[in-house]
């Protein structure tokens, strides 16, 4: 990843990650809702798209992969703007937020089977899952110890409150339930890429 550079935003907004935010929960809320018996509090978020339902490639288009695309570009826009001195936690931070982007992007692209919930095709829908927090997770840790001296204390607070949140809703899915712990956890990591952003782009280009 070390190469890419394909991202247009010289000053990445965080803007961005907000409104993929709104559209992934406004997607999830409105074209959720079309489906019969449909809970969110009960039922995966990926249910409504899963293969051979009406509806489902908008479903994934509007909840994965609009939100996932636009949040790979923020990651590599974040990547790019990096200063020259910035060190390798912080590229390799910037290198696993794109890669949980195009695993959350993915999902949308290896719908959940109803026939097989926990078993065939349903399973790469799990595996990409599992990738996107799993790379959420492990860039959380990386840019929490950046050499960035200028934005460190902010990374790492915003890091160690959604961390918390992040293990709350992963390590205590048992607790809440599996359906509020995807939402919590994805909600987090909106919100923890809206915030590095709003630090990044402050950081002086050398």
């Amino acid at each position: 990843m070390a190469g890419l550079s394909w991202s247009p935003l010289a000053r990445p907004p965080a803007a961005l990650a907000w409104g993929a935010a709104l559209v992934w929960a406004g997607a999830l809320l409105a074209l959720g809702a079309q489906l019969d018996g449909y809970s969110q509090w009960q039922h995966p978020i990926g249910l409504p798209g899963a293969s051979g339902l009406p509806g489902a490639w908008l479903f994934n288009a509007m909840v994965f992969v609009l939100p996932g695309l636009s949040m790979a570009l923020l990651a590599n826009g974040l990547r790019n703007r990096l200063p020259g001195d910035a060190g390798a936690w912080a590229r390799q931070g910037c290198n696993l937020a794109l890669l949980s982007a195009l695993a959350f992007t993915a999902q949308g692209l290896a719908p959940l089977d109803l026939d097989e919930l926990d078993a065939g095709a349903s399973r790469w829908h799990a595996v990409l899952w599992t990738c996107w927090w799993i790379a959420f997770a492990a860039a959380l840790l990386a840019l929490s110890v950046a050499r960035l001296s200028v934005a460190r204390q902010g990374l790492r607070r915003a890091g160690l409150a959604i961390a918390a949140v992040l293990l709350l809703a992963v390590l205590g899915a048992d607790l809440i339930g599996v359906a509020p712990a995807q939402r919590v956890a994805t909600l987090a990591w909106f919100a923890w890429m809206a915030w590095l952003t709003r630090i990044l782009v402050r950081l002086p280009r050398t």
